[in-house]
């Protein structure tokens, strides 16, 4: 019996465990939501994770992303992640990737995944992976809005056509909806965003910077990790 997980083998058993340790998972996106679940599914058992995500670790990081410290601050986060990762488990197979997914450029994204996590910003990008996955018949949960809000109590797993509250829920759906999707699980918080004091250029592309506090996007993280291993299980 692997130690690691003995925990978690009192719970739900050696057949669920084998699931996961059979199962292939990709994380598109390794912010504060997404690092939270890399790891977090890493810890759970997934034996093969694929992580995605173009950008490299900065000090505004540190406040919120599992991956960033003083040590690797300017290095590429789906390196670091995986690097991370390693040392949880040994025996893990791990595909990094350091790219930004878009479109024209998909297919050198995707494997035969048995679920995706959607932890992307961008919400033209967030269209084509779900898009895509659908059309592959893959399985996928996508992070909405956690920047500018404070209380993670809040957040919920649900499906999209439920959500409230949020404005990225509802860019969300109706373009969706356009594409004939009308259904999708997702992790979402109905509360007020708050006005963030803007300390900083916002980066091309957008039009202010979001505040951020540890505990939300690391909690819609870890529900999506929640979310994709109880699903795995269940299969």
């Amino acid at each position: 019996m692997d130690q690691r997980t003995s925990r978690e083998l009192m719970l739900i058993g050696e057949a669920a465990l084998e699931k996961l340790k059979n199962a292939h998972v990709a994380v598109f996106g390794l912010g504060g939501v997404g690092s939270w679940c890399a790891e977090a599914l890493a810890r759970a058992g997934v034996g093969r994770l694929t992580l995605i995500d173009q950008d490299t670790v900065s000090l505004t990081n540190v406040n919120r992303q599992i991956i960033a410290l003083s040590s690797t601050v300017d290095r590429p986060k789906a390196e670091v992640m995986a690097e991370r990762i390693y040392d949880i488990n040994p025996a893990i197979s791990i595909n990094p990737i350091v790219g930004t997914y878009k479109a024209d450029d998909r297919e050198r994204f995707f494997a035969p995944y048995d679920f995706v996590a959607d932890a992307i910003d961008l919400v033209s990008c967030k269209i084509d992976l779900i898009l895509s996955c659908r059309e592959r018949d893959i399985p996928i949960i996508s992070a909405l809005g956690t920047g500018n809000k404070k209380d993670a109590s809040l957040l919920e797993i649900s499906d999209i056509s439920k959500t409230y509250g949020c404005a990225l829920a509802r860019v969300m759906r109706k373009e969706l909806r356009a594409k004939g999707v009308n259904h999708l699980d997702v992790v979402f918080s109905p509360e007020e965003p708050m006005e963030p004091e803007q300390l900083e250029a916002p980066p091309p592309g957008r039009r202010s910077v979001p505040g951020s506090l540890v505990w939300v996007p690391a909690a819609a993280g870890l529900l999506m990790a929640q979310h994709i291993v109880t699903k795995i299980i269940d299969e």
